[in-house]
């Protein structure tokens, strides 16, 4: 049951990674993406693997090492446990990256290729991103504000 659980935690994130690449512009992507409870299906399989294998999960965090780390993952559940958590977060870091390459305007055509280097290898996309952000921040004429969606505040 744990292989079935551990397939079906990307397939519960993918809907959402397909509609912010292939559907930028669509209404309820940006709706979908500014929602955090994307990732309830698949906290929910991650709570479902995370429950069997909790004192060495709690072990693995209590004390982090490698070795209590690496018995945690040679568990099926563990493994599943911490790969559903990995999905769910790079979800979100997913969704942050879509909302603010939208609110910088950085075109879908630059972010569907990153997001997908996202879903892949998730800290290269995030590093990518980050560069991307910086060189788009910085090329904003001094004086013009791009608005903060978050606090309601402007940026320069």
């Amino acid at each position: 049951m744990t292989g079935a659980l551990f397939e079906i935690s990307f397939f519960f994130a993918a809907p959402f990674w397909l509609l912010m690449i292939l559907a930028p512009n669509w209404r309820p992507t940006a709706r979908l993406a500014a929602s955090p409870l994307t990732v309830l299906p698949v906290l929910a399989l991650y709570l479902i693997m995370a429950v069997p294998v909790f004192p060495e999960l709690w072990d693995a965090v209590r004390s982090p090492d490698i070795d209590t780390f690496r018995d945690l993952m040679a568990l099926a559940n563990g493994a599943g446990a911490i790969w559903a958590q990995v999905i769910a977060w790079d979800l979100l870091l997913g969704q942050w990256m879509y909302l603010e390459g939208r609110r910088l305007g950085i075109s879908p055509l630059l972010m569907g290729p990153l997001l997908v280097l996202t879903i892949l290898l998730s800290p290269f996309g995030l590093l990518v991103f980050l560069a991307m952000r910086a060189v788009t921040r910085t090329r904003t004429r001094p004086g013009s504000a791009v608005p903060d969606r978050v606090g309601g505040t402007t940026l320069s």
